[in-house]
């Protein structure tokens, strides 16, 4: 890699500042708690302590209890599954938190991550400060991708 491209980079992921950690985001409530199934040997027991988690897609573990988000087929068909990441941008989430690094990936996973922000601005606009009823699909969604949904 280029110096030039090295510096470009690094000031990407001055970009990447999320709210809430994956442990936080796990103690609080996602994926209906089913997201890794039974496949966290790679992460801090830590982050798993406090977690609601379920073996299959349960909407009362999610903080909202709502469903939010698209299947994984969706996904796959969006082509925002790579290979790195078999399970999605929450697992990139969780491996980048624990210091992995792929400027391809992390790119691309940045890049979501700043434009799913416009889901955050939907509900400060739409929303009396305060009112965490008011559009609970879309808070359990930019909780689902490290936002605080409690603006």
């Amino acid at each position: 890699m280029k110096s030039t491209d090295k510096k470009k980079t690094e000031n990407f992921y001055k970009l990447f500042k999320p709210q809430l950690t994956p442990q936080r985001m796990l103690e609080m409530g996602v994926f209906g708690g089913s997201y890794f199934g039974n496949k966290i040997k790679e992460y801090p027991k830590s982050w798993f302590k406090n977690a609601k988690l379920s073996n299959t897609f349960d909407v009362e573990k999610n903080r909202f209890r709502v469903k939010a988000g698209l299947s994984r087929k969706e996904w796959l068909d969006k082509g925002w599954i790579f290979k790195e990441d078999s399970r999605g941008w929450f697992q990139w989430y969780c491996r980048f938190k624990n210091g992995r690094r792929i400027p391809r990936i992390d790119k691309i996973q940045i890049r979501r991550w700043i434009a799913f922000k416009r889901h955050v601005a939907a509900i400060k606009k739409n929303c009396e400060q305060g009112d965490i009823h008011c559009r609970k699909k879309q808070r359990q969604a930019i909780l689902q991708w490290a936002y605080n949904p409690f603006i």
